[in-house]
């Protein structure tokens, strides 16, 4: 019996799984067409950026044909989906170098960012969320709402200059930006430099990564805990009222056993669900994190080809940060279906 429930829900998990790859294909076309239309109405010329504004017509018209600028906007629309599907992403429109290579530098700060913040924000926001709910209408609990309440609402840019003005202005016990001290230039073995400095056994370059990348993670990780708190309260607060809890009380069950084996279980799908909209909003904040602390990593690069009007890589950062983001919520999207027999298609 057992047998045939695994395969009915290993069956029901492989259906959801196709039906959301097949979804992909259009959620990407949808994205690169909606930063292709808003790129080309957007005010603003690349030649500008790339010549200057005092440029004769001539060099103009002459960098125009070389970019493939002076064709029709179908006709570019037409080549831009033909080199994606093809996965060319063409060359940046500045310094022609390939996007996929700018891309390929950037990507691990990015992630190694996004990585650390989403563990602090759950280091902090699990915690918060469950004192604020062993400790209902207490000290815990107007505390843990504060800090909650107050961590959402904080805008990125405010927050990041806030903890730079604290631990880097004031205390100076951390810096104010970069990746790594710039008297060092460290030999990248990944683009990770937390994990390069493991790989070659190499305490100082540890210990500067890390130095580096506390206080941007932390700032991020700190905005984002206040979902994980609010979502994890809410969630066991629900499942404490339970039946299943209330015969695993009157068992005799300990609390520890209750919140270990059958609260917190129940209570992490729908934060599952909420991790996903967790990793967006890390997109968008990162962009501000990223910005502030000079954290060379996709956001900051996106800043600065928005400035220098450079149609290709920001297509292509936004096409892979989207490819990315889709890619973390489908993994996500099977677990909870694999764990919640509910989920049927």
């Amino acid at each position: 019996m057992n047998w045939l429930k695994m395969k009915s829900n290993l069956k029901n998990v492989f259906n959801y799984t196709l039906i959301k790859i097949s979804l992909i294909p259009l959620n990407l076309w949808i994205i690169s067409s909606l930063i292709f239309i808003l790129l080309r109405i957007a005010p603003g010329d690349p030649i500008d950026a790339i010549l200057g504004s005092g440029a004769d017509q001539e060099a103009r018209e002459l960098m125009r044909s070389k970019l493939g600028l002076n064709q029709s906007i179908h006709i570019q629309y037409i080549n831009y989906l033909k080199n994606l599907i093809n996965f060319n992403l063409g060359d940046s429109l500045s310094n022609q170098e390939p996007v996929i290579q700018i891309i390929r530098n950037a990507l691990p700060a990015t992630i190694e960012l996004g990585l650390f913040s989403i563990l602090i924000a759950i280091f902090i926001g699990f915690p918060l969320g469950y004192m604020g709910l062993k400790n209902k209408n207490k000290k815990y609990d107007y505390i843990s709402r504060i800090i909650g309440i107050s961590s959402y609402a904080i805008p990125p840019f405010w927050g990041a200059m806030m903890m730079q003005l604290i631990f880097s202005v004031i205390l100076r016990v951390l810096p104010i930006g970069g990746r790594f001290p710039i008297a060092e230039n460290p030999h990248s073995i990944t683009g990770f430099f937390i994990l390069d400095s493991i790989l070659k056994n190499d305490f100082n370059a540890f210990q500067g990564a890390v130095y580096h990348l506390a206080l941007p993670s932390f700032t991020l990780g700190f905005l984002l805990s206040g979902i994980f708190s609010r979502s994890l309260r809410l969630n066991l607060e629900k499942a404490y009222k339970s039946d299943y809890i209330d015969a695993a009380t009157c068992r005799g069950i300990n609390e520890k056993n209750i919140l270990l084996n059958y609260a917190f279980p129940n209570a992490l799908i729908p934060i599952f669900t909420i991790t996903g909209f967790a990793i967006a909003s890390l997109a968008g904040g990162a962009l501000l994190i990223e910005v502030t602390f000079s954290w060379p990593g996709l956001a900051l690069k996106l800043q600065e080809a928005i400035l220098q009007r450079d149609y290709n890589l920001v297509q292509g950062i936004v096409i892979v940060t989207s490819i990315i983001i889709i890619s973390i919520n489908l993994l996500i999207d099977i677990m909870i279906a694999f764990f919640d027999p509910r989920i049927k298609y």
